[in-house]
């Protein structure tokens, strides 16, 4: 397609497709297109002037060419538009809001008193209708106050004061409208399934494919996104269907609310985004990728409590208490004063329109920048609860450390030999969902270790090992509890010295045959580079206590504690440890952030009073948890923290300002010196600019920057 460079400075460049007129639909093709351009960092295009502005890195010759190249049909096809994008959603709310002004513009200029007054009354009928409906009800809210509001200016024949009343409340509910919708399109988009490939069984052989391809009636073993290995425990359903085969756990917390698991048997359905706790089985695909159920989760996130905040709960109370207040003060104002003018200078300004409209956007703007840092939340009151947090929990493996640890070396004894131990502890580690698992697999990968599958079923222990049997010997790998205490085993007479010289910056893997040790895998499971600096960070950012909790040995885990700079850790802990850990905490009335990434961090996370998972673990802690972050960089964690803060505060400034402003408004009002009509003009622009304020980013742009 023919494209005109318009402007272009270093990383930067503009562009104009000759394309006619361009739909919405062909904007997002461009846009997602070009954002997986190598290079690219940010794309805007937009759809009116087929414009595209670029935003790269490093050498623009990959650009020029993915320009030269493209076409709308061959960018299609590609498939890199999600179902679901913002762009519809933001040309609808723009044109509303253009429509009401320019409305309400051209009947204030060239309509005649008599038509203002006729079409003031036909909108006024929505309100008193909303407040009429709100007192059958018993219900004193925020409705009647409106009503009343408008009532009293169409009985005392100021339908100009009528009609300004109830534009900015239209302004105001189309704001909050867009709001909304916008923030729940975020995180709906955020919480997207991410399964790119599928094993779809065909012949008795298992075919690795796109789940794009996938077409009802196939049947696909449930596997992790990218991986030819089987699932047993852990990960996601990537379409609905029925079981056919297998039998397992499965949590459908995305899609009930129910976080207790379900059990699934052949005939059971399985919805697509759920997770598979344990077990694993084989589907009949029934809805092909984007027709399932998963493409309800919008309606469930807008019906869900979660997302409102204590603080949105209690502006909400709030304002529906103070109605009662403001019209027995228009009252009194009239009884003291027999002054109508002063009585509707209370009853034009109160306080609940501006608590109801700008608290909920506030959070959930929050919410929506969030996702810009990538981060997704799954509720507001969460941002709050990090807001309030004085101790965070992380987990060691994958969340401090890197996800992708290697075999630093391996210890044998009782004369095994090295590579047959590789090789037979990538034989079970091959069907453990973990990255220490994953490091196994590949050292014997590198090492040109086939391991042929010749033992018996594989047992899977959450957070402490594998079991299995190979030539009628029990064989088991895991962590030093599993193999010692539970298991019994021992170290072999006279190597006592050897097991005791194990270099302690390692994590470490035991491998025992018939219950005797045969060997070590010692792991190298590096710091991220930036933990040091992030958890001090946390502490400036005013957490009192960071804590970290692993499986690992107690030297290797006292060694990055004291590298990382936590104020203090906890080793060979199991699964419920952490969890008994964050219950005695918050017993204590301290609230807890828990950061991990598997499968043993699940009861944690859900303990916590913030779950934050690292989006590359595995499945169930991504479902569970409260909070994703993004793999790349702890200061995530930081940028979090600094968001709810500043919401918070935010908040706090919105209350103060509604209560002074308005406060300030009615004794105006009451002492003559300004008019009713001013008042309201007054209270609503302050509503609607407080509102407008409040989707505005938190964060300034130099935090961004960093």
């Amino acid at each position: 397609m023919k494209c005109k460079i318009l402007h272009e400075a270093r990383g930067h460049m503009r562009v104009h497709l000759v394309c006619g007129r361009m739909t919405l639909k062909e904007a997002d093709v461009l846009e997602y297109y070009l954002r997986a351009v190598d290079g690219v960092k940010e794309v805007k295009v937009y759809d009116r002037t087929q414009d595209a502005v670029i935003v790269y890195q490093n050498d623009r010759t990959s650009l020029i060419r993915a320009l030269a190249t493209f076409s709308f049909a061959k960018a299609e096809s590609m498939e890199l538009v999600p179902d679901h994008t913002a762009r519809a959603l933001n040309r609808e709310f723009e044109d509303k809001l253009v429509f009401t002004v320019l409305r309400r513009a051209m009947a204030k200029m060239f309509f005649p008193a008599p038509i203002r007054m006729m079409l003031a009354i036909i909108r006024s009928a929505k309100y008193i209708k909303e407040g009429v409906k709100a007192l059958l009800h018993g219900h004193l809210s925020v409705a009647v106050l409106d009503a009343t509001a408008v009532t009293v200016s169409l009985v005392r024949g100021d339908f100009d004061t009528a009609g300004s009343v109830m534009f900015m409340l239209r302004l105001g509910e189309i704001l909050e409208e867009w709001t909304h919708k916008k923030s729940v399109a975020d995180l709906a988009g955020a919480m997207a399934l991410n399964v790119d490939q599928v094993w779809v069984k065909a012949n008795e052989t298992e075919v690795l494919v796109p789940v794009s391809s996938v077409r009802e009636g196939d049947l696909v073993v449930v596997i992790q996104a990218g991986d030819r290995i089987v699932v047993r425990t852990g990960n996601m359903i990537p379409l609905d269907g029925k079981v056919v085969e297998g039998e397992a756990l499965v949590n459908q917390a995305s899609m009930t609310g129910e976080s207790l698991p379900v059990q699934k048997s052949v005939g059971s359905y399985v919805y697509a985004g759920t997770v598979a706790e344990e077990g694993e089985c084989v589907i009949c695909v029934e809805k092909a990728m984007g027709g399932g159920r998963y493409d309800r989760i919008v309606r469930m996130i807008e019906e869900s409590e979660k997302l409102k905040s204590t603080a949105e709960d209690k502006a909400s109370r709030l304002a529906d208490k103070l109605v009662p207040y403001t019209l027995g003060g228009t009252a009194l104002t009239y009884l003291l004063t027999r002054n109508v003018t002063k009585m509707l200078a209370v009853l034009m300004v109160d306080f609940s329109c501006a608590l109801k409209l700008s608290m909920p956007i506030a959070v959930l703007s929050a919410m929506r920048e969030s996702s810009a840092h990538h981060i997704s939340v799954k509720g507001g009151r969460f941002m709050e609860a990090v807001a309030n947090a004085d101790t965070i929990v992380f987990d060691k493996t994958g969340t401090l450390t890197y996800a992708t640890p290697r075999v630093a070396m391996i210890e044998t004894f009782g004369d095994r030999e090295e590579s047959e131990m590789l090789r037979l502890a990538a034989c079970l580690e091959e069907h453990y969902p973990h990255s220490m698992a994953n490091a196994v697999v590949a050292e014997a990968k590198d090492r040109g270790l086939s391991h042929e599958e010749y033992h018996s079923r594989v047992e899977y222990v959450v957070a402490h090992g594998i079991s299995s049997t190979v030539e009628g010997k029990k064989v088991i790998i895991g962590s030093a509890h599993f193999v010692f205490e539970d298991e019994g085993c021992v170290i072999p007479e006279g190597e006592e010295a050897k097991f005791n010289a194990l270099p302690a910056e390692y994590s470490h893997l035991y491998l025992c045959i018939s219950g005797v040790l045969a060997a070590v895998i010692c792991i190298s499971d590096p710091l991220r580079k930036e933990a040091k600096d992030a958890i001090r960070a946390l502490h400036a950012c005013g957490i009192k206590k960071v804590v970290m909790m692993t499986g690992d040995n107690r030297k290797t885990a006292e060694a990055v504690a004291a590298e990382v700079g936590v104020d203090e850790f906890y080793a060979e802990v199991l699964p419920e440890d952490k969890a008994n850990f964050i219950c005695r905490e918050k017993e204590m009335g301290r609230t807890v952030i828990m950061v991990g990434d598997g499968v043993n961090d699940s009861p944690a996370l859900s303990e916590a009073s913030v779950g934050v998972a690292i989006n590359t673990g595995a499945a169930i802690a991504r479902e569970i948890a409260d909070i994703t972050v993004a793999a790349g960089d702890l200061y995530e964690l930081v940028t979090l923290r600094q968001l709810s803060t500043a919401l918070m505060a935010r908040i706090h400034r919105n209350y103060r300002f509604i209560v002074g402003f308005n406060l300030m408004l009615i004794l105006l009002g009451v002492g003559g010196i300004i008019q009713p009509t001013t008042s309201a003009l007054l209270h609503n622009m302050s509503t609607l600019g407080i509102s407008l304020k409040s989707m505005t980013d938190l964060l300034p742009e130099k935090a961004e920057e960093e």
